[in-house]
């Protein structure tokens, strides 16, 4: 007796037209567009959460900057008198807290300005 694939393929095929269901036209109906609108929104995906993390540092760092420039230093000079005081404190911790404790913020500031 001849093994057909029939089945198997069948449900492959239903299983991509789910994760595409929300396209539209032929995207989300014929198997071939729809196999490719999954590949490219699978790398898509995947370039994505790269650039991610690169947009929550520069948002970071725009922030620091805008909280640091009214107590009169600039985010470069912040960042290097970090580093020389040997204070660990990563950037988006510092967002945080020139949003939600700007006096906090400051302290850290001035033990910064203090030589």
């Amino acid at each position: 007796m001849r093994v057909t694939n029939g089945v198997s393929t069948r449900k492959r095929r239903k299983a991509i037209k789910r994760k595409v269901e929300g396209s539209w036209g032929t995207r989300h109906t014929s198997f071939k567009i729809a196999h490719q609108t999954y590949v490219q929104a699978n790398e898509y995906a995947y370039i994505g959460r790269k650039q991610k993390k690169r947009e929550f540092r520069k948002l970071w760092i725009a922030r620091i900057n805008s909280a640091c420039r009214p107590l009169g230093i600039t985010y470069s000079r912040l960042v290097n008198g970090l580093k020389k005081k040997n204070i660990q404190i990563n950037r988006k911790m510092l967002s945080e807290l020139a949003i939600n404790q700007p006096k906090e913020f400051a302290k850290i500031v001035e033990q910064i300005k203090t030589k």
